[in-house]
């Protein structure tokens, strides 16, 4: 191990940076559980202000600002969407406002940077270890001058360990689905090593957590990088599994490590993922679902959570919610005759109760009575009314029965016959308070769901509050 002393530990203690931690459960815990997450998190020193519920205070301004970095509604107030967000896994790092490098802007003064792992874990073979640690090396020095050598003994740069409970930092893991790992800001002594927690399960796969994935993220920490707010970047602060294998470091990330480092000329990877935005008027939604009272809209690896309330949309990872599913899904609808939820991607649909999977899914959209000449829908939406679910393809839909599994009789029909004034192809439809909403690229037109007479044309982002 590298030799330090505590004042520098004491130093670097507000710098060590760590992924998910879990929060207590209980609903009669909540609002202790809330505060304590504002005090470790958001820096909130009022011991005997007023409480999260009462509205104001420090402690309404703190959860302000927590509301603020995860585009929650800004409210100060402690409801339903800030507790959910409260309540999921993350890392123990306070949080910034903004994608800024750690306090101090720490960097390493040189390129050339040198790695040691020191153990390894049982979970995985040597080689699965290695290999993660040096693709996870890699994601960063894909877009930076930096370049990384492995070292079998000595001192390294980076100090890579596994280890449980106490392991010799000052900083002990907490068991088992709690802190997963650790890692320290560039500097001397401890600086820029990175601990994972033994007590956690590491593989190579979707099971556990996937070792990659962590310490990719750590790495970021142990080169200068803080928490981004970005729900799609790398270093925000929860964990989402993703392939590795299809997995590209997302644009986010790469100007935050550039900033630091400069570009890599000969970056791999030429186009990296950005993060959509609701209000740009030319995106183009992928499908539209109600679920649970809620409102979602799908956009590549993304979705939009609108409540009821009419509160601010939340942008999520679609794999935070349903990690079986792939990303840029064609279609979805929520069936009030099954209570089920029902996602399409190419040929298949996954179906889901709530948010748990239902067992034999995904099946062949051809199960659903579609002809095999389908290879895929455009759109789908539940109809109140009817109570039938219409599968748009192309200029065409067809009616699906709900309650005797088949589709109706007499489709496939043109979607400017069933909705006169309907122009372009539907990309995603969804019903909400008496009317259907048919997305045709950017637009959205507006029907009633009764008489399907034609009422206006709205913005794709009519419900995003844009």
């Amino acid at each position: 191990m590298k030799t330090f002393n505590l004042c520098i530990l004491v130093c670097l203690a507000i710098a060590a940076h760590c992924v998910p931690i879990l929060p207590p459960n209980g609903r009669e815990q909540d609002e202790d559980m809330a505060e304590a997450y504002l005090r470790r998190f958001y820096q909130l020193t009022d011991q005997n202000g007023p409480t999260l519920l009462g509205g104001f205070g420090e402690a309404s301004t703190k959860l302000k600002e927590m509301q603020k970095f995860f585009g929650l509604e800004v409210t100060g107030t402690l409801d339903a969407e800030t507790l959910e967000v409260m309540k999921k896994p993350r890392c123990g790092v306070p949080d910034v406002l903004q994608y800024s490098i750690s306090p101090n802007n720490p960097k390493w003064p040189t390129n050339k940077l040198t790695y040691r792992i020191e153990n390894y874990t049982p979970d995985m073979s040597v080689s699965e270890v290695d290999n993660a640690i040096q693709k996870a090396l890699q994601v960063w020095a894909k877009v930076t001058p930096l370049q990384f050598t492995r070292i079998s003994s000595g001192t390294a740069d980076i100090m890579i360990s596994f280890g449980a409970r106490a392991h010799g930092d000052y900083y002990p893991f907490d068991g088992p689905n709690g802190i997963l790992a650790h890692a320290f800001d560039p500097s001397v002594g401890i600086g820029g090593d990175a601990h994972f927690d033994e007590d956690e399960t590491f593989t190579s796969g979707s099971n556990g957590y996937n070792l990659f994935l962590v310490a990719a993220h750590e790495f970021g920490h142990a080169l200068g990088l803080s928490h981004s707010d970005d729900p799609g970047a790398l270093m925000f602060p929860t964990y989402t599994y993703t392939n590795p294998k299809s997995f590209i470091l997302p644009m986010d990330d790469v100007k935050g490590i550039q900033s630091i480092y400069g570009s890599n000329p000969d970056d791999p990877d030429r186009k990296h993922p950005t993060t959509p935005d609701g209000c740009d008027p030319n995106l183009v939604m992928d499908a539209a679902t109600n679920l649970r009272g809620e409102m979602m809209f799908f956009k590549d690896r993304f979705l939009w959570r609108v409540s009821s309330q009419g509160s601010k949309p939340q942008q999520v990872l679609i794999k935070s919610i349903w990690p079986e599913i792939p990303n840029n899904l064609d279609a979805a609808y929520e069936s009030r005759e099954t209570d089920k939820l029902y996602l399409f991607k190419g040929g298949k649909v996954w179906a889901f109760s709530g948010y748990e999977p239902v067992k034999g899914y995904p099946k062949s959209i051809s199960k659903m009575g579609l002809p095999n000449t389908v290879r895929k829908i455009s759109a789908a939406m539940y109809d109140d009314e009817s109570r039938k679910t219409l599968f748009f393809v192309d200029d065409y839909y067809y009616s699906y029965d709900e309650a005797r599994k088949r589709m109706d009789e007499g489709f496939p029909k043109r979607v400017e016959d069933g909705f006169p004034g309907m122009t372009g192809r539907i990309t995603a439809a969804i019903q909400v308070r008496g009317f259907s909403y048919l997305l045709s690229g950017s637009k959205m037109f507006e029907f009633s769901s009764s008489t399907k007479t034609f009422y206006r044309v709205l913005k794709h982002s009519y419900f995003l509050g844009c």
